[in-house]
């Protein structure tokens, strides 16, 4: 099969869909990979480096396109890259869809196959190709979100870990998934008083198992919910909803009950925030404030980090990409879990979360595969 990656179009995006390991892999299989001119260049993967692994070297993004035939990305194609989609393409990429109806139109328009990284599953029910992405993310929104605490960055002026005598911040994490458990790892790591928010009591419990007396985690109410953000000085919301919207469980009026000079980092941005107030940041202008509340917002806080997010995403998605490249249809048949992170299919769409979220039409995934 002929696979292509371009050079990631989100602002401060440095990720790059495939690293020269994976081409070598891919080549060995017999495939034809085309790479766009300098789309590693975010890795240190100069064109060299490709061709060296049996890469092409397309000119630009539009030679990407044309050649080939399974388009592999990091972050969802900005408008003029759905515009080349055709219904020969199929596109595997993370696509975050039930918060952008215009992607999602624009997708279903174009004919062709979409297969998201984030609604891939595997025999436990988890998201293997998130996984990586959301670890990198919590533990890197703590880290990012602590740099505003400074009074310089109109923050409260305190430090994570405190000092002697000086009681450390408190962080206060809503969602003990991957995310939320990688967040508190960072920010007890770093001295803070940690507390962690779920509304699972068996997610709870495993996070007292797993974090001793390091971390206090709390069945999440609203009347929890509430207490907790009003007393904290970070809020990292962790709050994921596979495929579908992220609940918007932290309103302005609780924004407005917190000290001034607090930070949010609202991870759960991708699939909309977790925060009545969020909307989307980059890493060029990260925050803005409401009722002297910072807010972090960065819709791809991996790409800040980009070698070792790359390497990791690479890592667990090659062997789908591997499967795609026998044949698209063939695979998604034979794996469920494949199947699972289908979200448009010529013209449907084939996740329920997402059209609930958007109130667009459902259609069965192997219903949509067996349409001419």
């Amino acid at each position: 099969m002929k696979i292509g990656s371009p050079k990631e179009s989100k602002d401060q995006e440095f990720r790059v869909g495939l690293t020269p390991e994976s081409v070598s892999r891919l080549t060995e299989a017999g495939h034809e990979v085309w790479i766009e001119h300098d789309a590693g260049a975010g890795i240190g993967a100069v064109d060299a480096d490709y061709t060296g692994a049996g890469a092409r070297i397309a000119a630009d993004i539009d030679e990407v396109f044309h050649k080939a035939e399974l388009i592999v990305k990091v972050k969802e194609p900005n408008h003029s890259e759905r515009r080349r989609l055709t219904p020969g393409h199929t596109l595997f990429t993370y696509l975050h869809l039930a918060s952008d109806p215009e992607q999602t139109d624009e997708l279903m328009e174009s004919g062709a196959i979409c297969v998201a990284y984030e609604t891939v599953t595997d025999d436990e029910g988890r998201l293997p190709l998130l996984a990586p992405m959301s670890e990198i993310a919590g533990r890197l929104a703590v880290q990012a979100a602590a740099g505003y605490l400074v009074k310089h960055e109109g923050g409260r002026g305190i430090l994570l870990g405190g000092a002697t005598g000086v009681e450390p911040a408190t962080v206060v994490i809503i969602g003990g998934g991957v995310v939320g458990s990688n967040a508190a790892l960072i920010a007890q790591g770093l001295g803070a008083r940690v507390t962690v928010l779920d509304n699972s009591e068996r997610r709870v419990n495993e996070l007292r198992a797993q974090f001793g007396g390091a971390v206090e985690p709390v069945l999440s109410t609203a009347q929890s919910l509430a207490s907790h953000i009003k007393g904290c000085d970070l809020l990292v919301g962790a709050v994921l909803v596979p495929g579908g919207k992220a609940a918007r469980l932290v309103t302005s009026a609780m924004v407005k009950s917190m000290r001034p000079g607090t930070v949010i980092a609202d991870v759960a941005i991708d699939q909309g925030g977790c925060c009545e107030n969020s909307r989307p940041t980059t890493h060029a202008e990260p925050v803005f404030t409401v009722d002297g509340v910072i807010h972090y917002c960065v819709a791809n806080i991996p790409g800040a980090v980009p070698l070792t997010s790359s390497l990791a995403l690479n890592r667990v998605t090659l062997p789908f990409i591997l499967k795609l490249a026998e044949g698209v249809e063939p695979a998604l048949r034979a794996d469920p879990h494949l199947l699972a992170g289908l979200n448009v299919c010529k013209g449907h769409l084939t996740r329920p979360e997402i059209a609930q979220d958007l109130s667009l039409p459902y259609t069965a995934p192997l219903t949509a595969l067996s349409n001419n």
